[in-house]
């Protein structure tokens, strides 16, 4: 593509959500490499021809490189967008990388007041129980927040759940969900402005896949 203001650059999550965001782009028509993968030690992936530049990040990072314009878009889950409140434009749920935020527990516990609470995302827990008209003392982790009330560190946990099964294998149950989350993409507030013919189109191919694969999904449900 000739015009350089018509290239997009778009940040890619690594981890849980990566393969799915490549599956969906491919599905939508844009020429993803055979290679791409995020065990490639290249981190930025041009592709000229169709218009793009492709980089992997840390999924808690995308929302920061396109708020700060670094990237024109980006691929990022809900649970991301709630914690940080970057002001970027959120602009379709892509429907993958579905699971769940939900508070967890031992389960001899459950029903029980309690007043400490760790998750790896503070700031949305503590919206929902200042929400509950509960009153808990939060406490951030970074790693296996599955460990907290094992230890007694804490008496629940705010995590993302998608099959239970690390919950299960840690002897925690689910006490109550909080909310569904799901990827959604994401734009740079003024390269939608000076690019909003090429991320419209964009939107309109992924939209496509997305919602024909939602028809398809309630067809095999009936």
């Amino acid at each position: 593509m000739s015009d350089k203001q018509q290239m997009l650059t778009v940040a890619m999550p690594k981890g849980r959500i990566f393969s799915e965001t490549v599956e969906l782009f491919r599905s939508a028509g844009i020429p993803l490499p055979a290679d791409f993968s995020e065990s490639s030690r290249k981190l930025i992936i041009p592709l000229e021809e169709a218009g793009f530049t492709f980089f992997l990040a840390k999924p808690t990072d995308v929302p920061t490189y396109v708020e700060y314009g670094v990237a024109d878009i980006g691929i990022v889950g809900k649970d991301v967008l709630m914690e940080e409140e970057r002001n970027v434009y959120e602009l379709l749920d892509l429907s993958i990388g579905q699971c769940r935020m939900c508070v967890a527990g031992p389960p001899h516990t459950l029903g029980d007041p309690f007043s400490r609470v760790a998750t790896k995302y503070p700031r949305t827990a503590s919206r929902y129980f200042r929400g509950q008209g509960q009153q808990v003392e939060v406490i951030k982790l970074n790693g296996s927040v599955e460990l907290a009330p094992l230890i007694g560190l804490a008496e629940r946990i705010v995590d993302i759940v998608s099959t239970g099964r690390t919950l299960k294998e840690n002897g925690l149950v689910e006490e109550e969900t909080i909310t569904t989350i799901t990827s959604r993409l994401i734009a740079n507030r003024a390269s939608y402005r000076m690019k909003a013919e090429r991320i419209d189109q964009l939107c309109r191919q992924v939209r496509e896949v997305v919602e024909g694969s939602e028809q398809y999904d309630t067809a095999v449900d009936k």
